[in-house]
C-alpha cells in the first residue's frame, strides 16, 4: 500500500513544483535587468528631481540675499551715526549681495 502511494506523490511533485520552479527560472533570468535598470535609475537624476534641486539651491540663496539686505539696512545706518565698523560690515554685504544678485531669478524681481 505505501508504494502505490509513494509512487503517486513522486508522480505528482514535478506538476505541483513546476510552477515554483518557472518562477525561480523567470526570477533568476530577470535579476540581471532588474539590477542594471535600478542602477541606472540611481545613477541618473530626472528631470523634477533637477528641478526640485534648483528650487531649494534659488530659495536658499533668495533668504541669504534677504538676510544681507537687512544686515546692509542695519549696518549703513549705523555707519551715517559715526560707526566706522558699521561701514566696513556694510560695504562687505554689499560686496556679497552684488555677488549673489547675479544667481538668483529674474522671478526675485517681480
Amino acid at each position: 500500500m505505501l508504494r502505490p502511494l509513494t509512487l503517486f506523490a513522486v508522480s505528482l511533485t514535478p506538476l505541483l513544483l513546476g510552477g515554483c520552479l518557472a518562477k525561480a527560472a523567470f526570477d533568476v533570468a530577470t535579476a540581471p535587468v532588474r539590477v542594471a535598470s535600478k542602477a541606472v535609475d540611481l545613477a541618473t537624476t530626472s528631470q523634477s528631481e533637477a528641478d526640485e534641486t534648483r528650487g531649494r539651491e534659488i530659495r536658499r540663496r533668495e533668504e541669504r540675499l534677504g538676510q544681507l539686505e537687512r544686515e546692509y539696512r542695519l549696518q549703513a545706518e549705523r555707519c551715517a551715526d559715526g560707526h566706522q565698523d558699521a561701514c566696513r560690515r556694510a560695504e562687505l554685504a554689499r560686496a556679497e549681495m552684488d555677488e549673489l544678485l547675479p544667481s538668483i531669478s529674474v522671478e526675485h524681481e517681480r
